[in-house]
C-alpha cells in the first residue's frame, strides 16, 4: 500500500510524494524520469548565495504547511 501524502516515514521525517506520472507508457515515463535525474546529477553545485535566495523564496511555504500541520 501507498502512504498518504505527507504520511510520516521512519524517524519521523515526511515521506516525499510519489513522482507525477508525466506519460501514460510506463517505460517512456521511467526513461523521461532518468533523463531528469541525469541533469540534475551533471549540475553544478549551488552556491551560498543560491542557496540563500532559494531559502528566502520557500520560507513563507514552509512556514504556512508547519502552521496547516499543526
Amino acid at each position: 500500500m501507498t502512504p498518504a501524502a505527507g504520511a510520516l516515514a521512519a524517524g519521523g521525517v515526511a515521506a516525499p510524494p510519489a513522482r507525477p506520472v508525466r506519460f501514460e507508457d510506463p517505460a517512456r515515463n521511467a526513461a523521461y524520469w532518468d533523463r531528469i535525474a541525469r541533469n540534475t546529477a551533471a549540475a553544478p553545485p549551488l552556491t551560498d548565495e543560491q542557496i540563500a535566495t532559494l531559502r528566502g523564496i520557500f520560507a513563507p511555504v514552509v512556514a504556512a504547511s508547519a502552521r496547516e500541520a499543526a
